[in-house]
C-alpha cells in the first residue's frame, strides 16, 4: 500500500474554491484529482485547533485526523480542511442517526445544568490519586519493556495490568450512585451504555467526558501504541466511555458480541461479587464475525479483581457469565480510531489480527507450497526419464 493511498498532488491548492467534497471522503478538483487520507501521520505536522468552531464531532479528532491528511492539503484553510475530514467522519454516522445526535448533545446538556457532582475531585484527572505508583511509572518511562514489567498477557491480544486506586475505586463508585439517585428522584429518563446493558451510565453524559479524553490520551493510547498497532493503537482519537451493573436486579450476564471500538479498556470498580467472568474467543474482522473458535489458544475465561484493568481489540470476540451473587461495576472505554476506520475501507486482508483471516492465508500458503513441491517432483522426474 503506497504511504498516500490513491493520492495524486495535484492542484486542490490552485482551486480550493472549486472543490468539492463527496461522500466517499474523496475530494473531486477541476483536474478531478482524488484525494485520501495518508496510511501513515507526518509527524512533522503541527496540527491546528478546531476548538472554536461548530463541529459535529469533538475538535481533537479533527486536529488528531489533520497528521493524515494528503501533503497538498495542509496549507489550505482550516475550513476547508475542517470540511473535508467532516466528511469522513459522517460516513460512520448513517444520516438517520445524525438528529438522534444532535438531541444526545441536548440531553447532555440537561443533565450537566441540572445534576449537581458529589465529588468534584473525579472531574479533572490526577495521575497520582487516579492510579497506582507501578502503572504511573510505567507510562511516565514510556518504553514497551516498561509496559511488560506490569502487564501480563495471560492469552494473545489480551493484556491485563493493575491500575486503579481503591480510593478512586471508592469515589467513582460513590459518584454513580450519587447520579443514579438524582436520575430516579428527577425521574429523568437516562441513556443506557448500549444495546446489550439494560443498567449503567454513559460517564461522558454527566460531565466525566474531559477526564475520559486524558484518561484515553495520556494512559491508554500509550499502551495501544505498542500493543494495537495494526488496529489503528496509536491513532485512538475518541471514546465511549461508561459503567456496567451486574447483580440481583440488574443485568445477570451478557451475550457473546464484539464491541463498537479499536481497543477497549475494561476495569473492574468492585464490589464484592461471584461469577461474572468474561469469555473470549478470538479476534475476527466483520467478514469472520460468526466463524468458529480455532483452538484452545483462542479460548480464554477472565475472572474480574477490583482495579485491575484488561485491555483487548474491540473486535476480540467476548461476553460475560452470570454474576451468581454480588454486585458488580465495572468502567469501560471504548476507544475508536478514526483513521483506521477510514482506511478500512481499502483493505480486504486483516492477517494480522483476525484469526480467521491469518487460517486462510496460512491455507493458501500451504497450497502455494504444496503445489511447488509437486512441481519440482514432477521436473525432477522429467530430467531423469
Amino acid at each position: 500500500m503506497d504511504s498516500e493511498m490513491s493520492h495524486q498532488d495535484g492542484n486542490y491548492n490552485e482551486s480550493p474554491a472549486k472543490s468539492e467534497v463527496i461522500g466517499n471522503g474523496t475530494v473531486t478538483t477541476m483536474a478531478n484529482s482524488r484525494l485520501k487520507l495518508r496510511v501513515h501521520p507526518n509527524k512533522d505536522h503541527k496540527p491546528e485547533g478546531y476548538d472554536d468552531l461548530d463541529l459535529d464531532f469533538n475538535p481533537s479528532i479533527f486536529s488528531s485526523l489533520e497528521r493524515y491528511l494528503p501533503s497538498n492539503m495542509l496549507g489550505i484553510p482550516r475550513d476547508d480542511k475542517a470540511k473535508f475530514m467532516r466528511e469522513i467522519l459522517l460516513k460512520y454516522l448513517p444520516s438517520g442517526e445524525r438528529h438522534r445526535t444532535q438531541k444526545h448533545q441536548e440531553y447532555r446538556e440537561k443533565i450537566k445544568s441540572n445534576y449537581q457532582p458529589l465529588h468534584r475531585e473525579l472531574y479533572a484527572l490526577n495521575p497520582t490519586t487516579f492510579f497506582l505508583p507501578t502503572f504511573l511509572k510505567a507510562i511516565s518511562d514510556n518504553t514497551e519493556q516498561s509496559f511488560r514489567s506490569i502487564i501480563s498477557e495471560p492469552s494473545p491480544g489480551i493484556y491485563v495490568f493493575p491500575m486503579l486506586q481503591p480510593d478512586f475505586c471508592e469515589l467513582l463508585l460513590s459518584e454513580i450512585e450519587n447520579f443514579e439517585k438524582w436520575v430516579a428522584e428527577a425521574k429523568f429518563r437516562i441513556m443506557r451504555p448500549n444495546r446489550m446493558n439494560r443498567y449503567g451510565a454513559v460517564l461522558d453524559d454527566f460531565g466525566l467526558e474531559p477526564m475520559l479524553d486524558r484518561l484515553m490520551d495520556d494512559f491508554v493510547r500509550p499502551l495501544s501504541r505498542v500493543f494495537f498497532p495494526e488496529v489503528g493503537g496509536s491513532s485512538l482519537d475518541s471514546h465511549h466511555g461508561f459503567v456496567v451493573e451486574y447483580g440481583e436486579d440488574k443485568d445477570l450476564d451478557l451475550g457473546f458480541h464484539v464491541d463498537d471500538s479499536e481497543v477497549t479498556l475494561n476495569v473492574c470498580l468492585g464490589k464484592e461479587f461471584s461469577g461474572g467472568e468474561l469469555f473470549f474467543r478470538g479476534s475476527r474482522c466483520e467478514r469472520h464475525v460468526n466463524t468458529g473458535t480455532q483452538s484452545e489458544q483462542e479460548a480464554f475465561d477472565y475472572s474480574h479483581v477490583p482495579g485491575r484493568a484488561v485491555l483487548h481489540r474491540g473486535r476480540h470476540r467476548h461476553g460475560a457469565r452470570a454474576t451468581t451473587s454480588g454486585h458488580r461495576i465495572n468502567l469501560l472505554m471504548w476507544c475508536r480510531s478514526s483513521v483506521f476506520r477510514e482506511m478500512k475501507l481499502y483493505q480486504k486482508d486483516f492477517s494480522d489480527w483476525c484469526g480467521e483471516c491469518n487460517r486462510m492465508k496460512k491455507e493458501r500458503q500451504r497450497s502455494t507450497c504444496a503445489a511447488t513441491r509437486l512441481e519440482l517432483i514432477a521436473r525432477e522426474g522429467e530430467s531423469t526419464a
